[in-house]
């Protein structure tokens, strides 16, 4: 499992997720622990948290140990 580091626009706060993946829905940022044996976002996945994309600066991934490359949606 790898975590993420998201940093907000209007402070200088930021808030460390421990998760698999995270992508774009609608307006928001959100952030997923795969299904089972999965390695994928699919419908078993559990949404860990959402944040409005214009509400974070930067999303920064460290990890533990070494996990296959998943490909994630990311708003330009």
């Amino acid at each position: 499992m790898a975590s993420f580091t998201v940093q907000f626009r209007s402070s200088e706060t930021t808030t460390t997720i421990d998760c698999d993946g995270y992508a774009q829905e609608g307006t928001m940022l959100t952030f997923f622990l795969f299904g089972s044996e999965c390695t994928t976002i699919d419908a078993w996945s559990l949404r860990v948290a959402s944040y409005r994309i214009a509400d974070v600066a930067s999303v920064v991934r460290s990890c533990d140990r070494v996990v296959p490359e998943v490909p994630v949606l990311v708003a330009c």
